[in-house]
């Protein structure tokens, strides 16, 4: 993965640094793993808006990912690395040997042509899939379960992934990319590798407009709008406005909002670092 930074011909290519998408090997999706995708704009059921600052946007389809991973003992072939407007990872597309194709989160050095397999008689290699009981210690997984047969939640953005560290009877213990110590059963599925485009970090959209197609409207600081508005509004002048807090009056900058009673505390072992 590479990131190269544009020729400044146009002000909004100043500081532009995009992706080099030189893992890409082809721009036509497969066609029977396409949804529509419809976008609300940030408005509910009755057409008032709950979340602001969304709407607009190019029109995007949905790629349905197989996060279950759940063809077992079934050999796959990688056929493509693809891009997906709907997250910030690569997507593969496999080919099974029965003709069944699905898309797949791409780690990072997956090629095409790869074999891929699924479940206990896979070897711990980049791109299978494994029960947490059968993968070795200090291999670097993604794509994990949080209960079996869910489908993978955790490490699935770009360039993210969990350290396997321990296996104490039934549970397994990782090491998150927040740097979070948890338990996780055994019996739930794992990818093997890092997820892929792990310099997505370091990519700079150069001008607004680019988050105008993402559909992301302009953002309204606080402290410049008015005291009935926000707790940070008001003021004469360019006033700040207090202690940094949200527009529903919780601090902000690291006060701490997960509940002491959350039955999923038991299973942290160590707290994510500040």
């Amino acid at each position: 993965m590479a990131v190269r930074k544009i020729k400044p011909i146009t002000p909004g290519q100043r500081n532009k640094v995009m992706s080099s998408f030189e893992t890409i090997t082809t721009d036509r999706p497969e066609k029977s793993l396409l949804a529509p995708k419809k976008k609300s704009g940030g408005r509910n059921n009755t057409g008032k808006m709950t979340m602001r600052y969304r709407g607009g946007g190019h029109k995007q389809r949905y790629r349905v990912i197989d996060f279950k991973r759940d063809k077992f003992d079934v050999k796959g072939e990688v056929k493509t690395i693809e891009y997906d407007p709907n997250r910030s990872a690569r997507i593969a597309l496999v080919e099974y040997a029965d003709g069944e194709k699905r898309y797949i989160i791409a780690p990072a050095g997956l090629k095409v042509g790869q074999e891929v397999v699924n479940g206990t008689g896979a070897a711990p290699e980049i791109g299978n899939a494994l029960y947490m009981k059968d993968i070795p210690l200090g291999t670097i997984v993604h794509n994990i379960e949080l209960n079996p047969r869910q489908g993978g939640k955790l490490a699935r953005s770009a360039g993210t992934y969990a350290q396997l560290t321990a296996k104490d009877g039934k549970w397994a213990i990782l090491k998150m990319p927040s740097g979070e110590v948890r338990m996780v059963l055994a019996s739930c599925i794992a990818s093997i590798g890092a997820v892929s485009n792990s310099d997505h970090s370091l990519e700079v959209s150069g001008k607004a407009g680019r988050k105008r197609w993402l559909g992301r409207r302009p953002r309204v600081r606080g402290v410049v709008m008015n005291p009935v508005d926000h707790p940070m509004g008001g003021g004469e002048g360019r006033s700040s406005g207090g202690h940094p807090r949200s527009r529903k009056g919780l601090p902000a900058k690291g006060y701490k909002t997960r509940s002491k009673k959350k039955i999923t505390g038991k299973f942290i072992i160590e707290k994510r670092k500040k």
